[in-house]
């Protein structure tokens, strides 16, 4: 997303659909975070070019905070595989490269805590209650 110069175009999505961006910075992911990151997935085929591909070039870590979050995140996302994502979704309206994949979602919410945290110093992140919390947290 960051060198297809989509990052306002995907972070448009987010927002339209409520989630409001709590934590944003643009990095330069060493090699050392990125097997952290994705350490779920050592040892399988394609650990090598996934973490080719993550420290090629900057990224943008976002944290967003939601009515559940996680899911829906994950639902406007679409499938893994770009040609598998159904359009609508921003892998299945951008994608065209499972092997490049313009983002990434936590699967949980204790996954999204440990990934933030991986990300963010507390002090970084602003606090939900900068929002309009009556709408951030309904259920």
């Amino acid at each position: 997303a960051v060198q297809r110069r989509l990052c306002g175009r995907l972070l448009q999505r987010l927002e339209d659909k409520g989630l409001a961006l709590v934590g944003v910075q643009v990095l330069l992911l060493s090699e050392e975070m990125a097997k952290q990151h994705y350490a779920q997935h050592e040892g399988k085929p394609f650990f090598g070019r996934l973490i080719n591909y993550i420290t090629s070039g900057p990224i943008w870590a976002l944290a967003v905070v939601g009515p559940n979050a996680v899911s829906v995140v994950r639902h406007m996302i679409g499938a893994t595989d770009p040609l598998a994502a159904i359009p609508g979704t921003i892998r299945g309206d951008f994608g065209l490269h499972k092997g490049r994949n313009l983002i990434h979602a936590s699967d949980s919410a204790t996954a999204a805590e440990r990934e933030i945290s991986a990300f963010f110093q507390q002090s970084e992140l602003i606090s939900a209650e900068a929002f309009d919390q009556r709408y951030l947290l309904e259920q």
